[in-house]
């Protein structure tokens, strides 16, 4: 039988979990997921459990928050001048928004805090922090 190996293109079905038991992300109802084995395309600790399955094999692969989105940056927040944004725009907390670097690049971020005076964004990803648990299946090696 087949095994996965590094480099090989690989396609899966996945439903990611925190350990809460509440599903982040899922393939189920949408194609596998198709990436190259060791090409940095998914995150580390889920690529890392890909080498030596078989077409067909199943598997649940725990990812700590330092092989999956890192650990939260406290870098990462910034307070801006409430003033400074628009009144259209909405800011409950929890709202995904996306602002421009001053390099030009566009970052998401995350509303965690509204004062009467400044709105503190988050630009960590959401995963950021958190352990994952994934559910996989690997569908085909291409």
């Amino acid at each position: 039988m087949t095994q996965v190996k590094p480099g090989d293109t690989v396609r899966i079905h996945y439903t990611g979990t925190l350990s809460d038991g509440a599903t982040f992300d899922s393939s189920q109802g949408r194609d596998p997921l198709e990436f190259v084995v060791g090409s940095g395309q998914i995150i580390a600790g889920l690529d890392a459990a890909i080498p030596g399955m078989a077409v067909g094999e199943k598997k649940l692969v725990e990812v700590p928050a330092d092989q999956a989105y890192g650990h939260s940056d406290p870098n990462a927040l910034q307070a801006v001048p409430r003033a400074e944004i628009p009144d259209d725009i909405p800011l409950d907390l929890g709202t995904q928004l996306q602002v421009q670097t001053p390099q030009g690049q566009v970052m998401p971020v995350t509303v965690v805090e509204v004062t009467e005076t400044e709105v503190t964004l988050d630009a960590n990803h959401p995963l950021a922090g958190r352990d994952l648990t994934f559910a996989i299946e690997l569908v085909e090696i291409a």
